[in-house]
């Protein structure tokens, strides 16, 4: 009669681990290896001590916490579990050396859980890359010649930076001249932000002030909101600034170089801004304009 033979355990999936869980195992891990570094084999008595027991419990419950239960990974680190000693023969003449085979036995563990540690830092890189490889990337770069127009109720402002744009070889966007095709604002926004640069106009079209204090001119609301936006799409150093009269400037954004359009020095701060985000710009068209 054929022997019946137990057929192998069957490994379980790889656990798909979130960072956090990452994270966590591999404190649990640096924990883990800190015990074993930290015990002291001149103490082993015996193979077998409660103290190595608990050790290799405490081993085997963070690798299944970090692995899952009999995944490949487990399997692959789940020799440190190993701490315990027992020799192959003991007489009465015979006191065999705990000490030093527990102590080898300490040292392959540390060596499979500092590898284990390794393992999970790959994993975490990987985790990272992927989230940076699929995170929305900005639209913009500098082949670009359209240049979103930010813009309240004055009109004057808008229309003199929209023709200065254009006479230097740029192309202006401007919201409400986009079709609206049932949009809301930031949908159109969204929509029309395929620029390499904005510009911000900031004209007092509105009054506010901290309660109990008198109102100041400000800019609409809808301004700073956008102003905010394309500061996060683009980054500082694609957003220009310019504001006409005298008006309040949000405490948010005083980090931002505001400059003023109540003379034509605005035209070359613009350019200038344009040229150090790095676009050419041709500097007899805007002496011209």
């Amino acid at each position: 009669m054929a022997r019946k033979t137990t057929p192998p355990a069957q490994v379980a999936p790889k656990l798909t681990l979130s960072v956090q869980d990452i994270e966590r195992g591999l404190a649990r891990l640096a924990d883990r290896i800190g015990e074993l570094a930290a015990f002291d084999v001149s103490t082993v008595t015996s193979g077998m001590t409660p103290e190595l027991k608990g050790l290799e419990v405490a081993v085997k419950d963070t690798l299944i916490r970090c692995f899952g239960e009999n995944t490949s990974a487990y399997l692959t680190y789940q020799a440190a579990c190993n701490l315990t000693y027992y020799p192959m023969m003991v007489t009465r003449d015979y006191r065999p050396n705990y000490a030093a085979p527990v102590d080898r036995n300490i040292k392959n563990a540390i060596a499979l859980l500092t590898q284990a540690q390794r393992s999970l830092n790959e994993d975490l890189a990987d985790i990272q890359h992927s989230i940076s490889s699929n995170a929305p990337t900005a639209n913009f770069n500098l082949n670009s010649k359209r240049i979103f127009i930010v813009h309240g109720h004055d009109d004057g402002p808008r229309e003199t930076a929209a023709r200065f744009l254009e006479k230097i070889g740029f192309e202006p966007i401007i919201l409400h001249e986009q079709a609206n095709r049932g949009r809301t604002i930031i949908e159109k926004i969204e929509a029309n932000r395929d620029v390499g640069f904005a510009v911000v106009l900031l004209t007092p079209d509105d009054e506010g002030c901290v309660r109990g204090a008198e109102p100041e001119p400000r800019a609409r609301q809808n301004v700073l909101l956008e102003l905010g936006y394309f500061l996060g799409y683009l980054g500082r150093d694609k957003v220009c600034a310019l504001k006409k009269g005298s008006l309040e400037i949000p405490s948010d954004f005083a980090g931002v170089v505001w400059t003023s359009m109540d003379s034509d020095g605005w035209k070359q701060a613009l350019s200038l801004e344009l040229q150090d985000a790095g676009y050419e710009i041709d500097w007899n068209k805007v002496m011209r304009s």
